[in-house]
C-alpha cells in the first residue's frame, strides 16, 4: 500500500467552521475538488502503471480508514474511505503497513505480486505519482497562466525604516528588475530570492525617475525568515471597504470621508499627472499641509474634488529621545559625521525635548533644506565612560517628512533629510500647558507603561477588523518604540487614548486627542488604496507551457532550498503549515478566482512530486533507495533493514504530521 503523507493536506478540509457552510459552500467546495484532485492523480499514476505491469491492486481508496462506499470492477476495489487524509493504492506484495511483504519468497511466487516483477518495472510503479504530479503541476499552471493571473509587481511600495532595504537607500517606487542574477518577475520573486537565498544579496533596479541603482546587502533573519524589509506597492485606486457592500474605504471624520466611491483612480494631483502611489504618496508628504486638489478618473469620466489637509491627533505630551538607531548609507548624516549610539539634544542651539518635540524632527530637518544646519549630539567615546558633546553641522536634503512613518513597535522614527532614524522613549519631558494630557494630570518626568486605544466607530471596526480595544505594552523591549504608539491612533475615529503609568502610585489617564495646535499635518488624506498588481497572461497554450514548466521548475528549486534553509537554520521550522492552514489557504484563493487556485493547486502538486520523492522511508523516495540498492547489488534488502527503515520512517513521518497541526492550531491559527 502505497502512504501518501502529503495527503494529510486533505485533512484540512474538516477545519472549516460548519456555520458558515451557507454562504460559502462553492468555494469550500471549489478547494475540496481541487486538493482532492492533487491527492487522487498522485495515486491515480502508482495505480495505471501497476495495472500496466500486471500488478493485481486490490483496492485504490480515496481516504483511508472505514469504507464509507465501495464498487468492484475486475479484480480491484475501487473505495471512498471515511478520513479524507489522502488515499492509497493497494497493491499485492506491497504494504507499508507490512513491510515484510517486500521481502516474502511466498508472495514473490505470484507472478501478479509487485515483488515478482522486474527491478525497472516497480521503479516505474514508484515513481509514476511522482510523475503525475509533475505534469498535473504542469497543465494546472498552464491553464491559470492562460487565463491570466494578478501578481504584484516587483515595485517597492514601504520601506521599513531601520531595516537593510532602507539603510542601502531602496525608496517607495524602486522597481527591482534582478537579484543575485535573477530576472526578477513580480514581487513575490522578491520574497522568494531573499528567504530562499544564503549570504548578501545582489540587487539591481531603476528608481522612479529611470536612473538606475546596483547594491548589495545583508538580510536580516527575523520573524522566523530573512527580510530585507520592504513591501508591495499600492495602486491609486480606492479600495472597498469590503467586498459585500462595496463602499469605498476611507476613514471615518477624515478629509476624504464621503468624497471617494469605490473604484475611484487619482489620476493627476493639481496640476501633475499620477503615475503610481508612490509619487502620490511623496505628493501629498510635500503638500501635507496645504489643501489640495484631485483628478479622479471616476465611471470612465473625470471628476475634480478639494482635500483639506489632516492635523496630527495631539495628546500635549512630549517624549524623551533615544540614541540614533540607524544611518542610510551615503546620506548627509553619514556624510556628515553622525554615528549610531549619538543622542541628539540640540538643533541649531535649541533643546530637542524642551523646545524641539522630539516627534516632529523630521518636520523640521525639511523645514531647513539646503541650510546648513548644527546638531549637538551626546557622544560616548570608547575610551571614555562619560559622554561628550559633539557639534556637527549637516544639509538635508527637501526630502518629505513622514514617507515610511513607523508602522510596527520595533520601527524607528526617520529623518528622511538626513537620513537617520531614531527612538523615542516612554519617559515624558514635557507636558504642554492647556492640552489633554495636563487637563488629566499628567506630570512631566513619568513614565509610561502602556497606552490603549479605543474606539466605537463602527465604520472604523469594519475597515479593521479590530473590535476590542488595542493595548501597545511600551515596557516590552520590543515595543519600545512610543513614535509606533503615537502613531498608531493618528487616523482612528472618535479614538480614547489611556495612558497607564510605570508608577504604581499614579492612575491611569484617559484623554481624548485634539488637533496639534504646532500646525503639523498628517502626509495622507484617509482614503485606502487597493494593491498594485499586474496580470501575467500567456497568448496561446504552447506559451502557457513553457511559462508553466519553468514555473515548476522555480517550485522545484524552491522546495529544496526551503529544505536546505531550514536544516541551516536561516528559515525557522516554525514557518511550515499544515492541513489546516493548507486548507485555509486553498479556500482563501478559491475565493480570488479560479485562475488563483489552479496556481496553488500546481503548487501543491509539485510540493507533493518533490517532498514524496525525498529519501525517506514510506515515501515514494524510499522506496526508490531501496530499488536501486536492489539493483546495485541484484539482491534485495533483508526483512529486518525493511521493517526497522519503514518504521524509522512511519514515526518521523507521523511526528512531522503532530509538529505541522500543532503549528496550525497554536502558532498561526489565524493564517488566510
Amino acid at each position: 500500500m502505497d502512504t501518501l503523507t502529503d495527503g494529510l493536506f486533505a485533512a484540512g478540509l474538516l477545519a472549516f467552521d460548519a456555520a458558515a457552510l451557507a454562504d460559502k459552500v462553492v468555494h469550500i467546495l471549489y478547494a475540496a475538488l481541487g486538493l482532492g484532485l492533487v491527492i487522487f492523480f498522485h495515486e491515480l499514476g502508482h495505480f495505471a502503471v501497476a495495472k500496466w505491469c500486471g500488478v493485481f491492486v486490490e483496492r485504490f481508496s480515496i481516504g483511508f480508514g472505514p469504507i464509507l462506499w465501495s464498487f468492484k470492477r475486475g479484480d480491484t476495489e475501487y473505495a471512498l474511505s471515511l478520513v479524507p487524509f489522502g488515499g492509497y493504492v493497494k497493491m499485492l506484495g506491497q504494504d507499508d503497513m507490512d513491510p515484510s511483504q517486500l521481502s516474502s519468497d511466498e508472495i514473490a511466487q505470484d507472478p501478479r505480486s509487485y515483488s515478482a516483477k522486474s527491478v525497472g518495472q516497480r521503479m516505474a510503479i514508484i515513481s509514476a505519482g511522482v510523475i503525475m504530479n509533475i505534469g498535473t503541476g504542469i497543465l494546472f499552471f498552464a491553464f491559470a497562466f492562460r487565463g491570466g493571473v494578478e501578481a504584484s509587481p516587483p515595485t517597492v511600495g514601504h520601506v521599513v525604516v531601520g531595516k537593510p532595504g532602507w539603510q542601502m537607500g531602496i525608496e517607495s517606487g524602486d522597481t527591482i528588475t534582478r537579484i543575485n542574477g535573477h530576472n526578477v518577475r513580480s514581487f513575490r520573486d522578491i520574497l522568494r530570492f531573499t528567504t530562499l537565498s544564503r549570504g548578501e544579496l545582489h540587487l539591481e533596479g531603476t528608481h522612479p525617475d529611470q536612473t538606475t541603482f546596483d547594491i548589495r546587502l545583508e538580510p536580516n533573519r527575523e520573524k522566523l525568515r530573512r527580510m530585507i524589509g520592504i513591501g508591495p506597492a499600492a495602486g491609486v485606486e480606492v479600495a472597498p471597504i469590503d467586498e459585500k457592500s462595496g463602499d469605498p474605504a476611507t476613514i471615518p471624520g477624515s478629509p476624504a470621508d464621503g468624497q471617494f466611491k469605490t473604484g475611484d483612480e487619482v489620476v493627476k494631483f493639481n496640476e501633475t499627472a499620477i503615475t503610481s502611489h508612490a509619487q502620490l504618496q511623496e505628493l501629498l508628504s510635500k503638500h501635507r499641509s496645504e489643501a489640495i486638489d484631485l483628478t479622479l478618473k471616476r465611471s470612465g469620466k473625470d471628476e475634480a474634488l478639494k482635500l483639506a489637509p489632516w492635523k496630527f491627533s495631539d495628546l500635549g505630551i512630549w517624549m524623551d529621545i533615544e540614541q540614533i538607531a540607524a544611518l542610510q548609507k551615503n546620506s548627509p548624516g553619514e556624510k556628515a559625521g553622525l554615528k549610531i549610539g549619538d543622542k541628539m539634544i540640540k538643533i541649531n542651539g535649541q533643546d530637542v525635548g524642551r523646545e524641539i518635540n522630539p516627534l516632529h524632527l523630521a518636520d523640521v530637518f525639511e523645514g531647513l533644506a539646503g541650510q546648513e544646519v548644527t546638531v549637538t549630539v551626546l557622544r560616548i567615546a570608547a575610551d571614555s565612560p562619560e559622554p561628550t558633546q559633539v557639534d556637527i553641522v549637516v544639509t538635508p536634503t527637501p526630502a518629505p517628512a513622514w514617507i515610511n512613518p513607523p508602522e510596527s513597535p520595533d520601527t524607528p522614527l526617520s529623518i528622511p533629510g538626513i537620513g537617520v532614524a531614531y527612538h523615542l522613549t516612554s519617559a515624558i519631558v514635557k507636558v504642554v500647558a492647556g492640552s489633554p494630557a495636563a487637563q488629566a494630570g499628567v506630570s512631566e518626568k513619568s513614565s509610561l507603561k502602556s497606552i490603549m486605544l479605543a474606539t466605537e466607530n463602527e465604520t472604523w471596526h469594519r475597515l479593521t477588523g479590530d473590535v476590542k480595544p488595542v493595548t501597545i505594552r511600551l515596557d516590552d523591549p520590543k515595543q519600545r518604540n512610543m513614535a509606533y504608539a503615537l502613531w498608531s491612533f493618528q487616523d482612528i475615529p472618535d479614538v480614547t487614548v489611556t495612558l497607564a503609568f510605570q508608577s504604581e502610585e499614579l492612575k491611569p489617564a484617559e484623554l481624548q486627542p485634539v488637533a496639534d495646535p504646532e500646525g503639523y499635518c498628517l502626509p495622507k488624506r484617509g482614503f485606502m488604496p487597493v494593491s498594485a498588481s499586474i496580470e501575467v497572461k500567456a497568448d496561446a497554450m504552447p506559451e502557457a507551457l513553457t511559462m508553466a514548466v519553468a514555473e515548476t521548475r522555480n517550485n522545484a528549486i524552491d522546495i529544496y532550498l526551503t529544505i536546505r534553509n531550514l536544516i541551516t537554520g536561516d528559515l525557522s521550522a516554525m514557518n511550515l503549515q499544515g492541513p489546516v492552514g493548507i486548507a485555509k489557504v486553498a479556500y482563501a484563493v478559491s475565493q480570488q478566482g479560479i485562475e488563483r487556485l489552479l496556481m496553488f493547486l500546481g503548487f501543491l502538486s509539485i510540493n507533493l512530486a518533490v517532498l514524496n520523492f525525498l529519501p525517506i522511508p514510506v515515501l515514494d523516495g524510499g522506496h526508490m533507495v531501496f530499488l536501486i540498492w536492489e539493483a546495485v547489488t541484484r539482491k534485495r534488502p533483508s526483512e529486518r533493514v525493511l521493517v526497522a527503515a519503514t518504521y524509522c520512517g512511519m514515526a518521523f513521518v507521523l511526528g512531522l504530521m503532530l509538529f505541522v497541526i500543532y503549528l496550525d492550531i497554536f502558532f498561526h491559527p489565524g493564517v488566510q
